[in-house]
């Protein structure tokens, strides 16, 4: 059973005045974020995409441990960005150059220098980062993409180059990890399969349904089907870049076109 998600349109001051076409909706005012509403069934993921025009706050998102501990609930913010575009020299930042002291961090969140202690990488569609909680973050503008989260958006902002929001350094300094960030959790679409996640709480696949690689090995709950390109026929019902679903039992039986997909499955 397939069940396609409704989407929903968030402004955002870094977003951009025109979406792509497959979306097909036109805006006055700057769209950043196209969410997929989660079902009932499959309520612990959040799938959107991300359309930045300007560099995005620098921010941090609690782990499971630490929402628990500051009383915001039992479930953080761990989540991974999958590149689907990126102008020439666009980047995106995930920790910091070298280890820093919680002090330092904060004070260079003050004066606006955290920007030149963070490791900027620069990005190419395909790429992906998955950023636990606590790692400190920054969305560089000309990027688009694709993110799959834990559903949940407790998001501590430490610098956001002057724009009239609220900032939240006391919490974002708490749980923020101060080092550089693990190369280990920086991968890439490369071939017809792959794992792009293996974490604790969510696994995330990309899949060609036109290869020959073997279908990724899910558990026997449902699952997040993005397309990343192209379209698939799940079933009767067509699935294409811009959408999003809830499969139940997918099998590789089931899924018939060319399409590279995005498959997320939440840990249980």
């Amino acid at each position: 059973m397939i069940q396609k998600l409704r989407t929903r349109f968030v402004e955002k001051v870094w977003g951009v005045s025109r979406l792509p076409p497959l979306f097909g909706h036109s805006f006055q005012k700057p769209i950043g974020e196209v969410w997929f509403e989660p079902t009932r069934d499959l309520d612990q993921l959040l799938a959107k995409y991300i359309f930045a025009s300007e560099r995005l706050s620098v921010q941090a998102h609690p782990t499971n441990e630490q929402a628990r501990a500051l009383g915001l609930g039992n479930t953080g913010k761990s989540e991974c960005w999958v590149i689907t575009h990126a102008e020439p020299g666009a980047r995106i930042a995930a920790g910091f150059r070298e280890k820093i002291s919680a002090e330092h961090m904060q004070a260079a969140a003050l004066d606006g220098s955290i920007i030149d202690l963070l490791d900027w990488h620069e990005v190419y569609p395909g790429d992906a980062f998955y950023i636990p909680g606590g790692t400190v973050h920054a969305i560089g503008g000309g990027v688009s993409l694709i993110e799959v989260q834990q559903n949940n958006d407790i998001t501590f902002r430490l610098f956001d180059y002057g724009r009239p929001r609220e900032l939240h350094l006391d919490r974002g300094v708490e749980i923020a990890d101060t080092a550089p960030y693990p190369s280990s959790l920086r991968s890439r679409i490369d071939g017809d399969a792959g794992q792009l996640v293996d974490g604790p709480h969510f696994d995330l696949f990309y899949w060609r349904c036109s290869g020959e690689a073997p279908f990724p090995g899910l558990a026997d709950h449902p699952a997040l089907f993005i397309p990343f390109s192209g379209t698939v026929a799940i079933g009767k019902e067509d699935l294409a870049v811009g959408e999003c679903a809830v499969v139940h039992g997918p099998r590789s039986d089931m899924l018939h076109g060319d399409a590279l997909l995005l498959i997320a499955q939440p840990r249980r």
